[in-house]
């Protein structure tokens, strides 16, 4: 049967959810508004839109590897109690499977990769409609090596915090152990070289302009600046950072003892950016009971 744009532009209004979903369950019901309707409450689809606004800044971050891929990929939820809930690290897990096989670089693209007849977001709705908040899949990325790499993978609190690495040359215990170095450090870069120039001069000028209201004079001020642009570096900067499990030296070192060479890292940290949902327990009562 052939779906008009002004039923679907009819059933949108009336529903609330996407055009496409519309679609679908109109193709679906042979056109018929009402089984439409119904349609899209069994799936969870209205549900999942009335949601949609709602903030989740909590969630997981997860890693999974399979031979020379692996993804490293944030799932959010509204609350922590529901990210710990055994049903939605499956979610997780089930989400980066699926992905990790697919050839999806956006979460756009992701959200249409399908296991057997359903796809990513077909779950999340699912999801959504039986644990009763909104879900949303954040972020991810698929990183691949050769046979002469190694994958470093670390989960710290819980999956608050997940970090990914590709180490050249080297085994699977340097890589998980700079993996683990990062998670706790949280580097914004490799080498600071990798740093912006108007960065780093940014900083200089914040540096310089404290050591002269300190009463320093120019060359003092200078001198103290270089020795203070080092310690910037070595916060910011994973190959300047004293090693973790051996503060004597610094990850860079580190990787030139084992004969190693940092190819590329990612660090993702649940909700880093976003707004974080404040509880008000009156109102959601007043919610529950209005609702």
């Amino acid at each position: 049967m052939n779906i008009t744009a002004s039923q679907v532009k009819d059933l949108r209004e009336k529903s609330g959810a996407g055009m496409m979903d519309c679609k679908k369950a109109l193709t679906e019901t042979n056109g018929d508004m009402d089984a439409a309707l119904d349609y899209l409450r069994e799936k969870g689809i209205m549900k999942a839109n009335k949601k949609a606004e709602r903030i989740a800044a909590e969630g997981l971050a997860a890693v999974k590897v399979d031979g020379n891929k692996a993804i490293i990929i944030e799932v959010n939820s509204e609350t922590d109690f529901v990210s710990q809930n055994d049903n939605f690290k499956n979610l997780v897990d089930q989400l980066a499977t699926i992905i990790l096989n697919s050839n999806a670089t956006t979460v756009e693209e992701a959200l249409e990769a399908k296991d057997a007849d359903k796809t990513v977001n077909d779950i999340i709705t699912e999801a959504i409609a039986k644990i009763g908040e909104k879900i949303s899949l954040r972020r991810f990325e698929i990183k691949e090596k050769t046979e002469n790499q190694a994958f470093g993978e670390y989960l710290h609190m819980g999956g608050q915090i997940a970090a990914l690495n590709i180490i050249e040359g080297t085994s699977e215990e340097v890589a998980k152990d700079v993996a683990m170095h990062i998670a706790a450090m949280k580097p914004k870069y490799a080498t600071k070289e990798d740093v912006d120039q108007e960065e780093v001069e940014a900083e200089r000028k914040i540096l310089k302009e404290q050591a002269v209201n300190e009463g320093k004079p120019e060359n003092i001020a200078e001198k103290m600046v270089e020795g203070r642009i080092k310690k910037f570096f070595q916060e910011i900067c994973l190959e300047e950072q004293a090693f973790i499990k051996d503060g004597d030296v610094t990850i860079g070192k580190y990787l030139e003892n084992n004969n190693s060479k940092l190819v590329e890292f990612s660090y993702y940290e649940v909700g880093e950016g976003m707004e974080k949902r404040e509880d008000n327990f009156a109102e959601e009562v007043m919610s529950q009971i209005n609702g």
